[in-house]
């Protein structure tokens, strides 16, 4: 799958973000090895720690469902109308990726838009990260 037709779906989960108190909108498409994507929007909480990103709905909600090989994310955010800036992952999301994608290989796409974007793999994103080789 292209980069573009990623972040177009990206863009296309963050219409779904439900942000009441940040109004931050974020979207994430989430590609299998298999060609399956999984979308994710941010869902947050007024008790804010149950929040929880884009990223992480989309590998959740691809693991719920037996999915464990990754190729690529795309992450677009960014407040209400066309995103203006990169939303690069969070700490948190970044760990998950480390739990299910090789780190060499997995690619963190970034975007303002289909054809403004950053391609990194997750060892860049997340150098001497911890994962289950680890152990």
């Amino acid at each position: 799958m292209e980069q573009k037709e990623l972040i177009r779906l990206a863009l296309e989960a963050r219409e779904q973000a439900y942000v009441p108190y940040s109004n931050y909108m974020v979207g994430a498409a989430l590609l299998t090895k298999s060609g399956k994507v999984y979308k994710g929007c941010n869902i947050e909480n007024a008790s804010y720690t149950p929040t929880n990103c884009a990223e992480r709905t989309a590998f959740f909600k691809a693991v719920s469902e037996g999915e464990r090989e990754f190729e690529a994310i795309a992450i677009v955010g960014g407040y209400a109308g066309e995103p203006t800036g990169y939303a690069y992952p969070c700490g948190v999301c970044r760990q998950v990726m480390m739990e299910f994608c090789d780190p060499k290989e997995f690619r963190v796409i970034t975007a303002v838009s289909e054809d403004e974007y950053i391609d990194k793999t997750l060892e860049e994103m997340l150098p001497y990260g911890f994962g289950p080789s680890n152990l």
